[in-house]
């Protein structure tokens, strides 16, 4: 299993935006190539057949356009991963999520059929005009057509995030993500409380499958004890000991970081630690999270502790004790930021990395678009430093081979990318803002013509660089010269 979300709502966020991101990670021993395009409404099927599962599905007319990040190999499916529709709807799917027996027992994952992470951006999101009709389509397929594995999908809108949970082969519950708070879901079924009076009354924050309810009754799924508030994760999820090893220490990281005030974390008495099975699904930041956290957390090591695999900083009996988040078989990462306080037809930005978060970056798209550049399109099965995911699985190898001496290398790289990014997104914010609606396309590909042309510069110079350092650690290295 693989991934790592945070969702941040608009409250939390330094800038009042909604921010979904998502980690996709390959299996171990696997490496799968990613590209960023735009499917337009001519190119969207009317009919969809799954790849693994060969399922056939009917697909509404009039799609919206949207982007997406596809596997560059189609041979297991599209597998789109992270998107935005001409709606301004913003979708990541999926996180791997774990369950338990008694769930699996009660409403096995589909054998044969059913629909998956390969399909679910490309038959939700073209069809959907806010968040919480995401949740409303994905739902109903998810219990028309069932599926054959379990999956954590966000959505998102200017206003509101929604989290779902598939449970079994054809159940589901949803939620929306506090406005003032941040969730971390690391391959976990995650929801850690759920109303259904809400859910089956005014549906402000609450969704699920009509008969939930009673699926939980007749298979004696709740858990909860007289007093206690119902609490998902204890009935549907997994608390096998192989969570604390690969999913709750990723959990741990990120909310120590964001609330390293708020409860205790460290030492034999803190209220969590990295296998603790009850780390809050949500919690309100301690300061407003931006661009530049999400990034670092997603691409984190567990850094600065004792778990930390790279050099001498962590324990050496401890050291890469526990699965990183930014880890070698990184593919993407998006962050998809809808701000409310901007015009629609530059509301959306779709932030992109490749590889390895550890040394990659990420830089900003608008998603207002009908073609993505070349530099992040273009990503042939051979190796080529013309296109942006291979350049960025060059510098991860070269960079983790020869850590002590690239490390500069690579915060020179995320600091220069990531200023140059803000600096060309306030410009073009206000010149997309001022013009005509005619001419707002253009002007999104123009803008994303320069960042990635910024991008394709320093990620070319970095490379050079982190060769260099690399090469000079070579073992058959010798110091006195020829003459």
């Amino acid at each position: 299993m693989a991934c790592t979300t945070i969702l941040v709502g608009k409250d939390a966020s330094y800038n009042g935006a909604t921010f979904i991101a998502r980690n996709e990670d390959s299996p171990s021993g696997q490496f799968c190539e990613k590209k960023f395009v735009v499917v337009l409404p001519k190119d969207q099927p009317l009919k969809y057949k799954t790849i693994l599962s060969h399922q056939e599905i009917d697909l509404p007319e009039n799609p919206l356009r949207y982007t997406s990040t596809p596997n560059a190999n189609k041979k297991d499916g599209i597998w789109a991963a992270h998107g935005v529709n001409s709606a301004n709807v913003g979708m990541t799917a999926t996180e791997t999520i774990t369950s338990n027996e008694r769930v699996l027992g009660a409403d096995p994952l589909l054998k044969k059929g059913g629909i998956g992470e390969e399909d679910l951006n490309v038959i939700v999101l073209p069809y959907i005009k806010t968040a919480r009709e995401g949740v409303l389509r994905l739902g109903s397929l998810l219990e028309k057509y069932g599926t054959y594995e379990m999956n954590g999908i966000a959505f998102s809108d200017e206003n509101e995030i929604w989290w779902l949970e598939s449970i079994g082969g054809h159940h589901w519950m949803a939620k929306r993500v506090p406005d003032d708070s941040y969730v971390v879901m690391p391959n976990q079924l995650g929801i850690d409380s759920f109303d259904f009076d809400d859910t089956f009354g005014a549906k402000k924050n609450h969704l699920c499958s009509a008969d939930l309810k009673e699926f939980i009754a007749e298979n004696h799924l709740d858990l909860t004890l007289p007093g206690k508030k119902f609490n998902p994760r204890e009935a549907f999820g997994s608390h096998d000991d192989a969570d604390h090893v690969y999913n709750t220490p990723r959990a741990w990281y990120i909310e120590r970081f964001l609330n390293p005030k708020t409860a205790k974390w460290d030492g034999d008495d803190a209220d969590y630690t990295p296998s603790s099975d009850d780390i809050p699904w949500s919690m309100v930041p301690e300061r407003k999270i931006t661009v530049e956290d999400i990034k670092y957390l997603l691409s984190s090591h567990y850094n600065g502790t004792k778990y930390d695999p790279y050099g001498s900083y962590g324990e050496k009996n401890m050291r890469g004790a526990f699965r990183s988040i930014g880890i070698n078989r990184n593919d993407s990462l998006a962050i998809i930021e809808i701000r409310k306080e901007m015009p629609a037809n530059c509301k959306s930005i779709q932030w992109m990395a490749f590889a390895s978060n550890a040394f990659n970056v990420i830089a900003p798209f608008y998603t207002n678009i009908e073609k993505t550049p070349r530099y992040l399109s273009y990503v042939p099965r051979s190796v080529s430093t013309e296109s942006f995911y291979w350049c960025a699985r060059l510098i991860a190898a070269l960079s983790d081979a020869g850590y002590a001496k690239c490390l500069n290398h690579i915060e020179h790289y995320q600091f220069a990318v990531g200023s140059k990014s803000h600096e060309i997104l306030k410009k073009y914010d206000k010149i997309i803002a001022a013009a005509a609606e005619s001419e707002a396309i253009s002007l999104c590909e123009k803008a994303n013509a320069e960042v990635a042309q910024m991008l394709k510069e320093e990620t070319q110079k970095t490379l050079d660089k982190v060769l260099y350092e690399t090469s000079c650690l070579m073992k058959n290295s010798y110091a006195r010269s020829d003459a």
